[in-house]
């Protein structure tokens, strides 16, 4: 309150430099309270004899209208009698006024189109034919300030307005022509005038003549301007692209400049600019770039032209060139849902299968460490080889090729022996070898003695295949021309509607979504779940649903088995049989007894065990508990060994717990029942009862639950009563689980839950934290 007292007594003093002052103070420090408050002395002031006076509270106004909007309408006369003025510093800080006005001002803004757009378009029409005046003048142009400032608030009064627009259509037009442009303050002017062109209403002759200047700059030496102007050219795309067009080669020639942001931009640009016209002079272009861009722009690059082919590819023989192309110089920079999306397409053109092969196994002697080319190939060979021998499907603008049936193994067999392959190669290899033993009898044997050398390998991925492949090649002749018959065409409708699909999904991909892949393409290295408490390691691998999920969860490693990933049907396995093959033992009640002798053995020796922080609740063909009198004792990797498990239904121990509504959400509601064993406060038997509450039916479902370290010296969860959830609460699903807590009476229980399921074949994944367990658990 004192300052705005003592700036109230400057603005009425008698001395106008210290008037000046008190302007200058209040233009910087202004609150929203002090501008209510001196608004008036502001507003008088404009009105003041000295143009210093003037000059100093439109600027000051400025600022009080930014910080309270409603009193725009006190200035909007005075701010309009400013741009009559003959003084320069008036005039321009009088058009800065009224620009900002009209931004925070619907009224001002009417009130000006009508009163001043005349007015503005004659001042900018002398300012634009005014004689050489020292004082403004910046390198041979004359008040380039002035001129931007009124070209700006010309576009404000004429986006919109056709009147306005007509109004100053000629002045913007001479603006344009008459600037020069070999000066930076011209470019500036040039710049501004091509904005409110392209701001205004629709003139087309104008904004011809607007593109073909941003044309112009970007033959200039200068980076921003060229940037500049390739971003201006994005938005003109929208309005004119017609016009755009025309500057097409320079461009293009802008995607090969040294600087990076406006390679980047360009390409941008490049892409928009595409059509089913100029689709494939563009990508020649693009594509003979590639070969020779830098490492770090191919990504980028190769992005754009797998893009733009796929978008706009007028036949199938064109995409599948274009593409080999682009696999052949950038294949280690394609993203995995490309030549995935690749294989779809080779697949769907039945009549260019004898081609594609071919085009593919002359290109991967030229460019063999491109690793998406190489899987491709391999996998079009594996499919197709017979037709690679035979020459088969033959076209006119191919050169015939003679390959044998052992060159096409070689092709293979050094694929999977190169030192850069990885896993998913080497387990596509594998497959395409199984397909041409039965294609090429004649290299049966070959190809069995290159299988049989990983039986030994260490990735237990290639090892699996390795022993399955050649017990199929060497026991199995009469089914395997059947298991390895050519595949189905893929749906590629299908293909593009789930890739579509995945990206909206609740959990990603990356997530550990399923994807669903064409036959021989091994899925990609699901990324690593989270541990539930933020406690474990990143490196844990993520739990499936399939029989190996105990073994995955305790040994950390990929059980998967790979029948999705080779097109072989394999029978399933439950995860007893998993481990009893990976430790060699024999009978289940031997392996149950040699297992709880390593535990023991283990725990005498102190050998360090990691506990046991996420539990996750086997499918049905997990490890089961028996119950029958007299059956082998069972292994319970979640809670020790025992021969015969509790039983859930146990007594409260002269306490009741009340039900908890524990998770609930607009899909799903989980409710807690709390039960305690007799004689052992310390473990609680807890049964979760889950609930659809949507109209649709949730299948594949799987709970899961961590619990801190305190609270795990011995925790089970137990198979779930099904894993479909009816829709409109019509059922429900059950599932028990039994946690110790050690601390009990010190700590109160937590948890932390993570809930999957599918819900219209897309996955949803629901997480959540419980802590609102009752006392004494």
């Amino acid at each position: 309150m004192l300052v705005t007292n003592s700036l109230k007594q400057d603005l009425n003093h008698s001395n106008q430099y210290i008037v000046g002052l008190a302007l200058c103070a209040l233009g910087n420090i202004c609150s929203a309270e002090m501008a209510r408050d001196l608004a008036p002395e502001v507003e008088r002031l404009l009105q003041f004899r000295d143009p210093n006076i003037r000059k100093k509270a439109a600027l000051c106004s400025i600022r009080i209208i930014k910080k309270v909007p409603e009193l725009a309408e006190n200035f909007i006369n005075p701010a309009a009698a400013l741009l009559k003025e003959k003084h320069h510093g008036v005039l321009i800080t009088g058009v800065q006024l009224c620009t900002d006005l009209c931004k925070v001002s619907e009224d001002a803004l009417e009130y000006f189109r009508k009163k001043c757009t005349e007015g503005l378009v004659k001042t900018l029409k002398d300012v634009v034919n005014s004689p050489y005046a020292p004082e403004y003048d910046i390198a041979g142009i004359t008040d380039p300030f002035l001129h931007i400032r009124l070209l700006k608030l010309l576009r404000e009064l004429g986006q919109g307005d056709a009147d306005a627009s007509e109004c100053m259509n000629d002045i913007l037009a001479q603006v344009a022509t008459k600037t020069e442009s070999n000066k930076n303050a011209g470019n500036a002017i040039l710049y501004e005038c091509v904005e409110t062109i392209m701001s205004i209403e629709d003139n087309g002759g104008l904004r011809v003549l607007a593109i073909n200047i941003l044309g112009r700059f970007l033959s200039n030496r200068d980076n921003n301007i060229r940037y500049v102007a390739l971003n201006m050219l994005m938005k003109a795309i929208t309005v004119d692209a017609q016009a755009v067009q025309r500057h097409r080669a320079t461009i293009l020639e802008c995607v090969k400049d040294s600087d990076a942001s406006i390679r980047k931009r360009a390409l941008e640009l490049v892409y928009v600019l595409v059509n089913e016209s100029n689709v494939k002079p563009l990508t020649k272009e693009l594509i003979d770039y590639l070969e020779v861009s830098d490492e770090e722009f191919k990504g980028d690059l190769t992005a754009k032209i797998c893009s733009i082919v796929a978008k706009f590819s007028p036949e199938k023989i064109w995409y599948i060139d274009q593409m080999l192309k682009v696999l052949s110089e950038a294949g280690n920079f394609v993203k995995d849902e490309v030549w995935h999306a690749v294989i779809v397409v080779i697949s769907n053109a039945s009549d260019l299968h004898g081609y594609t092969v071919r085009a593919l196994y002359r290109a991967l002697q030229l460019s063999a460490e491109q690793e998406s080319l190489v899987r491709v190939a391999i996998w079009c060979i594996g499919e197709y080889g017979d037709l690679l021998v035979n020459n088969v499907g033959m076209i006119d603008v191919e050169d015939p090729i003679t390959v044998t049936e052992s060159d096409a193994v070689d092709v293979i067999e050094i694929a999977i022996k190169h030192h850069t392959s990885d896993l998913t190669t080497k387990a596509m290899a594998m497959v395409a070898l199984l397909k041409l033993s039965s294609r090429f009898p004649s290299c049966s044997e070959r190809i069995k003695d290159i299988v049989v050398q990983y039986k030994g390998s260490l990735v237990l991925e290639l090892q699996q295949r390795s022993i399955e492949m050649n017990s199929i090649i060497a026991k199995h002749q009469n089914i395997r021309s059947t298991l390895v018959e050519r595949m189905p065409v893929l749906d590629e409708a299908t293909f593009i509607g789930k890739r579509a699909g995945s990206i909206q999904a609740t959990v990603s991909p990356s997530a550990g979504a399923s994807i669903n892949l064409p036959n021989g393409v091994a899925k990609p290295t699901a990324a690593p779940l989270v541990d539930l408490l933020d406690l474990g390691s990143d490196d844990v691998p993520a739990p499936s649903s399939s029989g190996g999920d105990l073994l995955h969860d305790l040994l950390g490693v990929d059980l998967s088995t790979a029948s999705t990933q080779s097109g072989v049907n394999h029978a399933p396995k439950n995860g007893t049989n998993v481990l009893l093959d990976l430790l060699s033992i024999g009978s289940p009640t031997q392996s149950s007894q040699s297992v709880s002798d390593m535990l023991s053995s283990s725990q005498d020796n102190k050998t360090p065990f990691s506990p046991l922080e996420g539990l996750s609740s086997p499918s049905s063909n997990s490890i089961q508990p028996t119950s029958s009198a007299g059956a082998a004792p069972v292994i319970d990797f979640l809670d020790g060994f025992s021969s015969n498990p509790p039983k859930q239904e146990t007594e409260n121990n002269g306490t009741a717990y009340p039900s908890v509504v524990a998770f609930e959400s607009s899909n799903l509601k989980m409710v807690f029942n709390f039960s305690k064993l007799p004689g052992n406060p310390q473990t609680t038997v807890i049964e979760a009862t889950f609930t659809n509450l949507s109209t649709n039916i949730y299948s594949d479902f799987i709970f899961q639950a961590a619990v801190p370290k305190f609270a795990i010296s011995s925790t089970a969860l137990d198979p779930a009563s099904g894993n479909t959830l009816p829709a409109s609460g019509n059922g429900s699903i059950t599932q028990t689980l039994r946690v110790t807590n050690s601390q009990h009476g010190k700590k109160s229980l937590v948890m932390r839950i993570r809930i999957a399921y599918k819900m219209n074949n897309k996955d949803v994944l629901e997480e959540g934290q419980i802590s609102n367990f009752p006392r004494g658990l």
